[in-house]
């Protein structure tokens, strides 16, 4: 399982409720923006967008703010211009760390992911450093019980995913980007929408590691995610079953 995976299952276990709604929506609202500045503001015509509404919902965010972070992306309507900028860095341990950020401030996005890196003992490398080490796939996500996760199993897997994997958070359906559109909205006409899609950055191989290193990648990761600027965190790390439990006990 790749290290955001891991990652997801271990702040879950630490409980959803400690992250900070209003956080959590700015990085929603800022992704509806862009999305909706990059393609049309109809959901329906413009699958970035469709995807990013769909997060919002499952994060009970209010439709009227969807509907004006919307209009704030559309054609017609001025707003901060936010910049989509990928950062590549290498933690304790050799775990490698790509960030993906939506900044209205390069300067700023930078200084502060640097210093989270260097707060835990790690360092940004130069771009390519590390996504060379990576794969850019589609990510489509039911949170859901074992029969609708294993129907949605059987489904995927005849219409070309790569790889389909069910926890007990639900089903995550991997492919190439390629398809990625396509098989989001069949998978949607059967069993409607996705608690969450998108493109990410998946680990072509995984790094297992001790306690002492897994304790400050997870510090890494953890002030990474908090950050306003940053949308998405992805790793190559694997931590064993009792070193997690010690973990997040």
């Amino acid at each position: 399982m790749a290290g955001h995976s891991k990652f997801k299952n271990i702040m879950y276990r630490k409980g959803a409720q400690d992250k900070k709604r209003a956080k959590v929506f700015t990085k929603l609202i800022r992704e509806i923006t862009v999305a909706a500045r990059a393609g049309v503001t109809e959901p329906e015509k413009n699958p970035r967008l469709r995807s990013a509404v769909s997060a919002a919902n499952s994060a009970n965010m209010p439709k009227a703010t969807i509907e004006r972070a919307i209009l704030r992306g559309g054609d017609n309507q001025k707003g901060d211009a936010f910049e989509e900028i990928c950062y590549e860095g290498f933690s304790s341990g050799g775990v490698s760390v790509i960030i993906d950020a939506l900044t209205d401030n390069r300067n700023r996005a930078a200084a502060e992911i640097r210093s989270c890196f260097s707060k835990h003992g790690g360092h940004l490398g130069e771009a390519g450093s590390v996504s060379h080490m990576y794969k850019k796939v589609g990510l489509i996500h039911y949170s859901s019980d074992e029969k609708k996760s294993s129907e949605i199993f059987d489904k995927a897997s005849d219409l070309g995913a790569e790889d389909v994997v069910i926890d007990n958070l639900g089903c995550d359906v991997f492919c190439q980007t390629g398809i990625f559109h396509d098989l989001r909205s069949d998978l949607e006409k059967i069993f409607g929408s996705p608690d969450s899609a998108g493109l990410i950055w998946k680990a072509k191989n995984l790094i297992t590691i001790g306690e002492s290193d897994a304790q400050k990648v997870i510090g890494l990761i953890e002030e990474l995610d908090n950050l306003e600027d940053v949308q998405s965190v992805y790793s190559d790390y694997d931590i064993p079953e009792e070193i997690m439990n010690k973990l997040v006990a």
